[in-house]
């Protein structure tokens, strides 16, 4: 399978938001022919404040129901092109008034329907080291299931970019047979460039299985202040090498999922099989001891 994972610039503005993962994604289909595409984390609105987050919210559709337009985007895409597309994520709108938003990972196959769904789990309530504050929490609700889907013949795992802080939900989904793992994300830039590429790579090697990270870079407007977000998009294979990798500025990269790879990482250094032997999550029943 070969996945490009396309590097937007979004802002506040949907349609011009739209717009832009159209032309990526058309650049990319043009250029390199991928399988499949993934899209960043929350490709259709980044910065404006609450109120621009709720207006590219987006309630989604029952199976085989008609969606919003980031929604039906992402369905013409995969069924006009016949790929699957990974929606990276989209602002969706929880049920009820006054309910709140979910911060959701959608995956379609090549006849436009609607695969996976998963909400991301690890909200980004953190400081960042020049004191600003981000407190995902305050609009967005919590996913509870993990996701685990085979599409073109690769068992793939959903997860969105502060998740890959927690180690220990990536293998929870190389246990329900991950052999790929995708990962869009809004890094910060301070954070980005001290542990964007050790997170993802440790996360790759420690599950054997490739890690699919499309994300978004550059600057946006966020109450009056100009916030950058990293970028550097990139495809890591089970050994923990970085196969393919977006420069600055908006574009693509394009990487090639092979099988034999993760087999032979896997038949080779049989890491699952010796967690579970010696029970190392959560330690198991091994005696504990305090050291003076």
């Amino acid at each position: 399978m070969r996945v490009a994972v396309i590097q937007m610039n979004q802002g506040s503005d949907k349609a011009a938001n739209i717009s832009q993962a159209r032309r990526l994604v058309e650049g990319a289909l043009a250029a390199d022919r991928p399988d499949m595409v993934s899209l960043p984390e929350t490709w259709t609105n980044l910065g404006g404040g609450r109120d621009a987050r709720f207006a590219a919210a987006e309630a989604l559709p029952e199976p085989g129901g008609e969606g919003g337009e980031a929604y039906e985007f992402l369905r013409s895409i995969a069924r006009a092109n016949r790929i699957h597309v990974h929606g990276g994520s989209i602002i969706e709108r929880g049920p009820g008034e006054g309910a709140k938003l979910f911060n959701t990972s959608l995956l379609f196959d090549p006849d436009g329907r609607e695969i996976a769904r998963y909400r991301k789990i690890h909200l980004f309530d953190i400081t960042a080291p020049d004191g600003t504050g981000y407190r995902e929490s305050a609009l967005y609700g919590a996913g509870t299931e993990l996701v685990c889907v085979e599409a073109g013949g690769v068992r793939l795992g959903l997860t969105v970019c502060y998740d890959m802080r927690f180690p220990e939900q990536y293998v929870a989904l190389r246990r329900m047979g991950a052999e790929a793992i995708f990962v869009p994300s809004n890094f910060t830039l301070q954070t980005g460039k001290d542990h964007w590429e050790v997170l993802l790579r440790a996360r790759a090697i420690e599950t054997q299985c490739w890690i699919v990270a499309a994300a978004s870079w550059g600057g946006y407007e966020e109450r009056g202040a100009t916030r950058q977000v990293y970028g550097h998009s990139l495809v890591c294979d089970p050994w923990g090498h970085v196969v393919a990798k977006c420069s600055d500025g908006t574009g693509w990269a394009t990487a090639r999922l092979d099988p034999a790879v993760t087999a032979r990482v896997r038949r080779d250094m049989p890491v699952l099989e010796h967690r579970d032997a010696r029970r190392v999550d959560g330690l198991g029943d091994a005696r504990r001891v305090d050291a003076p």
